[in-house]
């Protein structure tokens, strides 16, 4: 029998949409690989079909051209601490952006001062900051820095040098696929009294240079960075790192690590997953040993040890807010409770509430807390 061919469809698997992620330009575009030709029992002239490519990568998405430069970008929120450091070492940025969630010091007078252009947008989470801050970048480079981080010469010179090699790469945009459209730069961290060389703390490289309209920005616990493109890593010392003081104290460590223990959390419910008591005690414990012990963190001396216990209780937090409970809310009497006692059940009403009424009022948000902590 006569061979021939029939068309035949391919899977819907083999579309492909195409998305901007450019702040400049949105847009997208469905690429649709066609039909096919395949043997049929029939015999029937041949027909030719053109087969679409594959769809291109973003490093191949066309990218307005932006004007060579770095733009420095912090996000800032009563930053007045640092903020002197932080913008003056910014000096060697083309500009320098703040976008403030809600200043009431002299973060906004300081960072002016500095020439930078100063905004408000309402606190909506780092990625969200970042993605805006990201939208109204005018260089092709911007460089992130957060409010108690400080860029020293060093650093500062290994940045314009490796980002003008990556512009004489590529020449004009779009860049070649090997040229990098993002940097990992060094960073050192400041600790109750030293620079931490261990626990898990050093070293610690962070995405932190960008090509302009390739980076896209996401957030669980913490904001994590994803580059349309290669990455490479800016090398050096301790003079090359990033200088970071992210505490001023235990209480404002703890106020941080509820913070992100609440997000961690919330992220968990959301996919799904089970914490309870026995998985905070083991992811707990766990955490303790990995950091104190296989991260070497006891070489730190007392430093390393209050890291390693902060640790613990971030992820004991982290994993027991799985637990769902009502709390009281809105407000349950005694005598509804289903094993409530006759004393319970007896009690006069407006004495239950004197009662109530008499504990909140004696105890504050604070007093709680550090009984909890101690």
């Amino acid at each position: 029998m006569p061979m021939g061919f029939e068309e035949a469809e391919l899977r819907p698997k083999n579309h492909y949409l195409i998305s901007s992620v450019l702040p400049f330009k949105k847009f997208s575009f469905e690429i649709s690989a066609g039909t096919r030709q395949m043997p049929a029992k029939h015999s029937r002239p041949c027909k030719t079909l053109k087969i679409l490519p594959p769809p291109p990568t973003p490093s191949q998405l066309l990218v307005p051209e932006l004007p060579p430069g770095i733009t420095g970008v912090v996000l800032t929120r009563n930053a007045e601490r640092l903020a002197h450091q932080c913008f003056s070492s910014l000096s060697f940025c083309t500009a320098i952006l703040a976008v403030d969630s809600g200043s009431t010091d002299a973060t906004e007078a300081i960072a002016k001062n500095y020439g930078a252009t100063f905004i408000f947008r309402p606190w909506q989470g780092f990625a969200s900051q970042f993605t805006y801050a990201h939208t109204i970048v005018q260089t092709r480079w911007f460089f992130i820095l957060d409010q108690d981080e400080i860029c020293p010469p060093g650093l500062a010179t290994q940045i314009i040098q490796a980002v003008s090699k990556a512009d004489a790469l590529c020449g004009k945009t779009p860049p070649q696929l090997n040229a990098p459209v993002a940097f990992a730069v060094g960073r050192t961290s400041w600790y109750f009294d030293r620079f931490m060389k261990h626990g898990g703390w050093h070293p610690d490289y962070v995405p932190r240079v960008f090509r302009t309209g390739y980076v896209q920005f996401s957030q669980k616990a913490h904001i994590e960075y994803h580059p349309q493109g290669p990455q490479e890593r800016i090398q050096g010392g301790q003079d090359h790192e990033i200088i970071h003081y992210p505490y001023t104290s235990f209480f404002h460590q703890l106020e941080k690590l509820n913070t992100y223990a609440e997000q961690g959390a919330c992220s968990m419910r959301q996919a799904g997953k089970r914490g309870g008591i026995a998985a905070a005690l083991g992811h707990g414990a766990a955490r303790f040993l990995r950091i104190y012990f296989l991260k070497k963190g006891f070489l730190d001396g007392k430093a390393g040890f209050l890291a390693a216990a902060h640790g613990a209780i971030y992820a004991f937090l982290k994993y027991i807010r799985t637990l769902d409970a009502s709390w009281g809310a809105p407000f349950t009497p005694p005598s509804t409770m289903p094993h409530a006692g006759a004393d319970a059940a007896t009690t006069h009403p407006s004495s239950s509430a004197n009662t109530a009424h008499s504990d909140s009022a004696t105890s504050t948000p604070h007093s709680e807390s550090g009984a909890s902590t101690l």
